[in-house]
């Protein structure tokens, strides 16, 4: 047991390695790979091209031309991360086309088939994730320079100019600001385990503070992203088949299942970083491990859409003692007010959220042409709940997390 006490602070980064968490961007994947080897470079050179494709009605005819690929040929995570990246960007494209409503309701074999088998390589569903356009879907552009906007780039891009750039990496830099935080949570067990009040409340404090740095990033998407781009262009390309009317039944997967396939579209929901948080700090989605509600099912749902080392690390973290019960039963006036300072840093990032979702969906939904389908428009986030609900519902279960004063 003495090395048990130990080892969570010593060995914290061996820990996060079989995690796939990275010391310096989190849940992201490092440096991800740009290219793929002969015959993959195809899928490749159709994802570098695909606005110019899209614009001259090209990307349906080049996608049906390629020819089905075995994927045995992907050696390693970071060549079978990028491919996923590259065949859900094509996926995207061939499904909404020029986003004119123009639909695909099946998707070919010679993407199919390929894309299926890698997903389930992977531990991931066929469909563009969180995990693929941000988390994957970045480069450097001066290697030995920093992780800021202004030096780094996206892989691949869609229609709608650098309207995705923005949305991608702001989403990605928030989730660095806020990766900083993940080292201290092996000394916070430690810390728990050991009843060490002291340096617990140094570690919560650095929570804090790692979670306002990134509300302060988030800020950023208003000088990169427009909300009418934003709404018209680039959220057609990452709305999924789950939820969405206008692919009721959903995406027929040719060559692999016989019947379609309905998977939600990317989703912040997918993000590891903020649930990790949810779970360390005992802010509670789910009564007795059951969803409460509509909100903590979709939270649930999408944890299956997150690499399986993340998923698994959120499981791992559940099973620890937990933090807020310590912090209750101390009694200590100073730590509980530490300890708040981290759920409510939780809470603004919700609520700075529900304010984008009102300027990025909402506001522009409202502007369209009055249509009966407009109000579901409105409402739909690209995962295929209502959004503004979804959102509500957990910024609430997360106030409510904040330790009252006696």
């Amino acid at each position: 047991m003495a090395g048990d006490m130990s080892s969570p602070v010593e060995n914290s980064w061996t820990i996060f390695k079989e995690y796939h968490i990275d010391e310096d961007v989190g849940f992201a994947l490092p440096y991800p790979l740009e290219d793929l080897p002969h015959p993959y470079d195809a899928w490749i050179s159709i994802a570098r091209n695909l606005p110019e494709l899209i614009k001259n009605n090209q990307l349906r005819v080049e996608v049906e031309k390629l020819a089905t690929l075995n994927i045995n040929g992907l050696r390693g995570h970071r060549a079978q991360r990028l491919a996923h990246l590259v065949l859900g960007y094509i996926t995207m494209a061939y499904v909404w086309g020029q986003g004119d409503g123009d639909i695909r309701k099946v998707l070919p074999s010679n993407i199919a088939v390929p894309y299926c088998k890698l997903s389930e390589k992977l531990g991931l569903p066929p469909i563009l994730l969180y995990a693929d356009c941000v988390l994957a879907n970045w480069k450097k552009k001066d290697l030995n320079g920093p992780m800021t906007y202004e030096n780094m780039d996206i892989l691949f891009s869609f229609p709608g100019g650098d309207c995705g750039k923005g949305f991608f990496l702001v989403s990605l830099l928030v989730e660095i600001a806020a990766a900083s935080a993940i080292k201290v949570i092996p000394s916070i067990f430690d810390a728990v385990q050991r009843k060490d009040s002291d340096t617990l409340q140094k570690a919560l404090l650095e929570i804090s503070s790692s979670l306002h740095k990134a509300l302060e990033v988030f800020s950023q998407i208003h000088k990169y992203v427009d909300p009418n781009l934003f709404f018209n262009v680039l959220r057609i390309y990452l709305s999924g088949w789950k939820g969405n009317p206008l692919l009721s039944e959903g995406l027929l997967y040719e060559g692999v299942w016989d019947t379609p396939k309905k998977f939600a579209g990317g989703s912040a929901a997918q993000s590891s970083i903020f649930q990790c948080f949810d779970v360390l700090l005992g802010i509670q989605h789910s009564i007795g491990g059951v969803p409460a509600d509509s909100a903590a099912e979709f939270l649930q749902e999408m944890r299956t859409y997150m690499p399986p080392a993340h998923h698994s690390f959120l499981l791992s973290l559940k099973s620890k003692p937990s933090v807020r019960e310590f912090v209750l039963s101390e009694g200590n006036a100073t730590l509980q007010e530490i300890y708040n300072k981290c759920v409510q840093a939780m809470v603004s990032l919700r609520n700075y959220h529900l304010q984008i979702v009102a300027k990025y969906i909402v506001i522009p939904a409202r502007q369209q042409p009055q249509v009966e389908e407009n109000l579901e428009e409105e409402n739909r986030g690209t995962g295929g709940t209502n959004v503004m609900d979804f959102l509500k519902t957990v910024r609430s279960k997360t106030k409510n997390s904040l330790l009252k004063e006696e």
